[in-house]
């Protein structure tokens, strides 16, 4: 399972747990918080009713001969009509019952008339009462109903500081059940808005986590590949990935993540620097030191001609490594161009073919230059070192009495030669470092580093080397354009 779908599982279930306990509390508690309500209502207006009541007991006017104040008063209490609205409730009839026993638990009054002249005096409520203790009780009128249930209250009617009676006030629990269900649907409603909310921002906060873990994992993922100082055909690599702006610990992770890389990518570009070095620098050494064993000893001269000039030869293709090197070691550190200055291919060519003018000649080559010029925002400097590594490659496969051709046009430099070519499953190697192919006559040529600097100079210029057979010769061009900018 996904992370982004684990911390969302996660949010969700502890705000849905929270949410059920909360609910579940919330709805357990109403109904007896309301009958709490009403109890409490119903004491204080058993005990009121039970003071206006006193008067006529002692007065036997509950007599069914006898027209009493109180038992008048209340005859009429549940003929008058009512409109009420309660919050959001709207009440409509008076519910409450009220009932006036003797001492000996029988019923004078019953403001419904219902149970005049029963006994009560078994009832809880009124017995306890009779006791002088609080008299209470809640009794269904369909013992599989519970919303039937009645909940009774009484109070003593003291006559004479004795208890002389008993009013009990009694209310339905449906009169309120209105009200109950009223607040259940409301917490209902919170709960589901609650869980609604909590599910969006669990959905927000994972999206917001995940967008920036994903970020990271992609730096990482990027940097992961073979940096520029790691892989040994730099045409091949990206762009610098630039870290990650991230909030927090993430972005201090991202930083950290960057440090480490930088480090381990300075300790890679020297251990491979040293391992191609090392693997180089065998052939040169080698033969330098088996040509000065042998010139300490007493040679006829041309041997030691011989000897002495492979010295200065592997010498001179020592020093060319070195130099070629420090060359290519400082071009990839670089990592932007000095553009204060436009560029012209027509003069970085010119001054190329210039510097190898001599060397042209020795070989009996022509370089050739044609085409248009175009200008932008190159470092001439650089421009001019490919184009020269380049067509010094091309001195050293071509042969005599041959030409080299520089060709511009808009963006673009091709120089190509007559020259042997390069077998097709060579041509995507050129431009590793140390790769090299034969000479016409067999002998290993250069360094193996020309076009992995040309490599390395388009690639900060954000170009591309193309190269391709002509049978005969081979034909390199320079592509200083971006993609949608390149013409034909």
């Amino acid at each position: 399972m996904r992370l982004g779908l684990r911390l969302f599982f996660a949010f969700f279930l502890i705000n849905g747990l929270a949410a059920f306990f909360v609910l579940r509390v919330f709805m357990v508690e109403v109904k007896p918080s309301v009958r709490k309500v009403t109890e409490d209502t119903l004491v204080e207006t058993a005990y009121a009713l039970a003071a206006l009541a006193s008067a006529d007991l002692a007065q036997n006017r509950f007599q069914p001969n006898q027209s009493g104040t109180f038992a008048t008063q209340l005859s009429n209490y549940t003929q008058k009509p009512i409109q009420a609205w309660i919050w959001d409730a709207r009440k409509t009839t008076l519910d409450m019952r009220i009932t006036v026993t003797d001492a000996q638990g029988i019923v004078l009054f019953d403001s419904q008339g219902k149970d005049q002249g029963s006994d009560y005096s078994r009832w809880r409520d009124v017995y306890l009462t009779l006791r002088g203790e609080y008299g209470a009780r809640t009794t269904r009128a369909v013992k599989e109903d519970e919303s039937s249930s009645v909940m009774y209250v009484s109070a003593p009617i003291m006559v004479n500081g004795q208890i002389g009676g008993v009013l009990t006030a009694s209310k339905p629990s449906s009169s309120v059940q209105k009200i109950v269900d009223s607040a259940e649907q409301k917490i209902l409603r919170g709960g589901l808005l609650f869980v609604l909310l909590s599910a969006g921002v669990g959905c927000a906060v994972t999206w917001w986590f995940v967008l920036h873990v994903r970020r990271l994992r992609n730096y990482a993922q990027q940097v992961q590949a073979p940096t520029l100082n790691e892989s040994t055909h730099p045409a091949q690599m990206p762009q610098p990935v630039a870290v990650p702006n991230m909030p927090g610990e993430l972005g201090e992770l991202a930083q950290a993540m960057d440090t480490m890389r930088k480090r381990l990518e300075g300790r890679d570009y020297i251990e491979g620097y040293v391992r191609a070095l090392t693997h180089e620098l065998k052939s040169p050494v080698a033969a330098i030191r088996g040509a000065g064993e042998l010139l300490q000893d007493d040679l006829p001269t041309p041997d030691r001609i011989m000897f002495a000039t492979q010295v200065v030869d592997q010498s001179l293709r020592l020093q060319n490594l070195i130099d070629q090197l420090l060359q290519l070691s400082r071009l990839e550190q670089r990592q932007q161009l000095d553009k204060t200055h436009s560029c012209s291919l027509m003069e970085c060519a010119q001054e190329a073919m210039h510097a190898l003018h001599g060397t042209a000649q020795q070989h009996g080559i022509a370089l050739q230059l044609k085409g248009a010029d175009s200008h932008g925002p190159w470092e001439a400097g650089l421009v001019t070192l490919a184009v020269s590594n380049l067509v010094q490659n091309a001195l050293d496969f071509s042969p005599e009495d041959r030409v080299i051709t520089l060709e511009l046009s808009p963006h673009r430099i091709t120089i190509s030669d007559q020259g042997p070519g390069v077998p097709d499953a060579m041509l995507a190697r050129l431009g590793e470092r140390f790769f090299t192919t034969p000479r016409p006559n067999g002998e290993r040529s250069g360094t193996g580093l020309g076009l992995s600097i040309v490599t390395r100079i388009m690639h900060l210029h954000g170009g591309g080397m193309a190269i391709r057979n002509l049978h005969p010769g081979l034909a390199v061009t320079l592509d200083f354009a971006p993609e949608n900018q390149v013409t034909s």
